[in-house]
């Protein structure tokens, strides 16, 4: 039986709790505390970071680019690993209305990290099997400085970083 609006607002329960939403500025919560150490790398140490995962889907590669980041700055060595779908992260070609313009604020965030990476001492390999066989993306649309790779390079290099044992950050999604 269906109720009438009248009788569904009497018996709503009033609100009772009033919070005032916080200003700008206000802080809530502790930055200052660090739980864990603040690792630093080793003279040669590396940390290998494998991206297979759509771009712009969702924020993971983009937080992966964040962490590898990160990660030269604290000194690792860091090669990164775009294979699958992760190869359209380092397209050169990328923006709207022309190469290189974005079309609204964060469009190319990913294409800028990839250059900051470059240019703090990260080294990226993009596999060229994924580039050509799914996607018809040539090796001349990588951004300068991406490395395309032979296929069975993407077995290698986790073999590589495991013999070598190196950190691992692998993100593998579809």
């Amino acid at each position: 039986r269906l109720r009438s609006h009248h009788n569904q607002k009497e018996n709503q329960v009033p609100k009772t709790v009033q919070v005032p939403l916080p200003q700008e500025g206000e802080t809530l919560f502790d930055t200052e505390e660090k739980v864990f150490e603040d690792i630093q790398a080793n003279a040669g140490e590396k940390a290998f970071v494998f991206i297979h995962t759509v771009p712009y889907e969702g924020s993971v590669a983009l937080v992966n680019l964040l962490t590898s980041t990160r990660l030269v700055r604290k000194g690792f060595d860091v090669p990164i690993v775009l294979y699958g779908p992760g190869v359209l992260l380092a397209s050169g070609t990328r923006g709207y209305p022309s190469v290189g313009q974005e079309a609204f604020p964060g469009h190319l965030a990913i294409n800028n990290q990839i250059k900051t990476l470059l240019e703090e001492g990260a080294t990226i390999h993009a596999c060229r099997f994924a580039m050509g066989a799914l996607y018809g993306f040539r090796e001349d649309d990588l951004i300068p400085g991406v490395k395309p790779f032979h296929p069975l390079d993407v077995l290698d290099s986790a073999l590589t970083a495991w013999r070598e044992g190196a950190f691992q950050l692998n993100t593998w999604t579809v």
